[in-house]
């Protein structure tokens, strides 16, 4: 299991609201390192997220679709990838999120199919092919849900500093995890990292920014 990061934030189990002003605040801490790799970013791009362009992590995964595919980042080379960790139990975070993009998209018209939403499992034991196919349908049919074993999804955790772990509800169990949202460009590349606590126009503005960006 991954070290926990600072920017984990509980994205089921309920908190006191001690619990989340300190993790709040870790978050803001966690943060402020990444937001001075901006100057990184390309002239003129200006992003509502914190921008980690040049960051040396999540710099992609070799994961299972809900078809049974195996995925690389490079297989959505020339679109916008915006990928979140999550699980299909998740009561309230993760549907906000998938809600929230499946708005963005919408709110894209024309160029939407240039935006890859990506929904990783940090559930693999529970959350079944089937299971996941259904969970994205929900949503929006173009999702795209990725799964692997146990120790796969410890690995691209890892690589995104990502956090998350089992706690236990009496005979069954729920997840905390990280509750970010990850932006590559059309080339592939990690830029930017968005917070669950922005809005949906906050994401549709850094999507658009990185659509509207020339090739390098």
């Amino acid at each position: 299991m991954p070290q926990p990061y600072a920017g984990a934030q509980p994205a089921s189990s309920p908190a006191s609201g001690a619990r989340r002003r300190v993790l709040a605040a870790a978050l803001s801490a966690a943060l402020l390192p990444l937001a001075g790799l901006g100057g990184c970013s390309r002239p003129g791009t200006a992003f509502r997220g914190i921008d980690i362009t040049g960051a040396d992590y999540a710099q992609g995964f070799s994961l299972t679709d809900a078809h049974g595919q195996r995925r690389t980042l490079a297989d959505f080379r020339g679109r916008v990838v915006m990928l979140y960790f999550g699980f299909v139990q998740c009561p309230d975070v993760c549907p906000t999120a998938l809600t929230r993009a499946a708005a963005v998209r919408q709110q894209l018209g024309a160029h939407a199919d240039d935006l890859q939403v990506i929904f990783v499992t940090v559930d693999p034991e529970r959350d079944t092919p089937a299971l996941l196919r259904e969970y994205m349908a929900a949503f929006d049919p173009s999702f795209l849900a990725l799964t692997g074993t146990p120790e796969e999804i410890a690995r691209t955790a890892q690589a995104f500093r990502v956090f998350y772990q089992k706690v236990p509800t009496g005979s069954s169990y729920t997840m905390d995890h990280t509750a970010l949202s990850y932006l590559f460009d059309r080339q592939g590349r990690i830029r930017v990292v968005l917070r669950h606590e922005q809005t949906a126009d906050d994401y549709l503005a850094d999507v658009r920014a990185l659509l509207d960006e020339a090739p390098a």
